[in-house]
């Protein structure tokens, strides 16, 4: 089960980019973006293609319905995106490598001229990700690696067919399927240079609130039942994450913000790691045995816990933002811009206020 779900990869745009110094990586991520759009082929060729297996046409169709949805409904963007799909023999279509220090949450950065800095670096090839991971480590570095289903160029390949639908995800329950879908297209509306907190969570708002809409008036009973299940564990899994974050943030913080000795810190970051891993073992007995989180909750550092943090961290501000515009989707937008517009202090505080508005304070 995927923890960061519909991880926005920048790595294509960020490696055409001028200032792009290391050539392997230049050559990975322009060949894999390649393949992926050679790959692709419309929805409709599909449908028509008597081979295609009817399992996967059924698919196919709803992705279309979904799509639809998005636009008519939602306001996203109504371009090429998501009207072809792609068949690709692996389980993720990239995997990010991210990095931390050991006793902090900030992710490693890596900037680039047209995307800005981003907390992530991704690879077409898993032994690849496994090798920048490794390299990292060696510096002393807590790294995480982890596939990634979908990724966005922000509608600037829409000129010759737009992101496409892909098999690393087109089996997910409707629900997730749709926030998929909505999660990616609200990328190309809104993207601020050097920001991932804020477009990440901008897009988590929006695909959260698109689902829930979808599911409610377009998803038949035992779909909404199915996401039901799924998203309560999901939110379950959620809060202990972010209550184990804000743990390690106040050990790495220190006592009125003075840092303590290495010591103490190991031994309180040990503790704190140790009582999530339990915590989370008397979740799954509650869930009667699911297991989609033991991969991540295994290899779980100071570096997967900051990858969390941008998924989640304003997504509260921006649905409490959307309740100011009356869910008027086009009016939620232009609020959204205007938001970032403004210089980073003062984006931040903003954010603070509708976050704390929508706790209830």
């Amino acid at each position: 089960m995927r923890v960061a779900r519909g991880v926005t990869v920048l790595l294509v745009l960020a490696a055409l980019a001028t200032g792009c110094t290391d050539m392997a990586y230049l050559a990975q991520s322009a060949s894999g973006h390649i393949k992926i759009m050679q790959a692709a082929r419309p929805v409709d060729d599909w449908l028509a293609d008597d081979s295609t297996p009817p399992a996967l046409k059924q698919r196919l169709q709803l992705t279309q319905q979904i799509r639809r949805y998005a636009s008519d409904t939602l306001q996203l963007p109504d371009n090429a995106s998501y009207r072809r799909y792609a068949q690709l023999p692996r389980r993720a279509v990239v995997w990010n490598v991210v990095a931390a220090p050991a006793y902090s949450l900030t992710l490693q950065t890596w900037c680039f001229p047209v995307t800005g800095c981003i907390g992530y670096r991704g690879y077409f090839g898993e032994q690849d990700a496994q090798a920048q991971a490794t390299a990292l480590r060696d510096q002393g570095l807590e790294a995480s690696v982890y596939g990634v289903p979908a990724y966005s160029t922000l509608g600037w390949t829409n000129w010759i067919g737009g992101d496409p639908l892909l098999s690393t995800f087109i089996n997910y329950p409707q629900g997730e399927l749709a926030r998929m879908i909505f999660h990616e297209l609200a990328h190309q509306v809104l993207y601020v240079k050097d920001d991932t907190a804020f477009n990440e969570s901008f897009a988590t708002a929006v695909e959260r609130l698109g689902s829930s809409a979808w599911l409610a008036g377009q998803a038949d009973p035992p779909a909404q039942s199915e996401y039901e299940a799924f998203d309560k564990r999901r939110r379950a899994f959620r809060a202990l994450t972010a209550d184990t974050r804000h743990k390690l943030l106040t050990i790495y913080a220190g006592d009125a913000g003075m840092s303590l000795p290495a010591g103490q810190q190991e031994a309180r970051k040990t503790a704190v790691y140790a009582e999530f891993r339990q915590s989370y073992a008397q979740l799954k007995q509650q869930w009667g045995g699911y297991a989609g989180y033991d991969a991540w909750v295994a290899n779980a550092n100071n570096a997967a816990f900051g990858a969390l943090a941008a998924y989640d961290d304003w997504v509260g501000a921006f649905e409490a933002l959307f309740q100011e515009q009356h869910g008027d989707w086009a009016a939620f937008y232009i609020a959204a811009k205007h938001l970032a517009e403004l210089p980073r202090g003062n984006r931040t505080a903003r954010l603070q206020q509708l976050k704390d508005k929508d706790n209830g304070h």
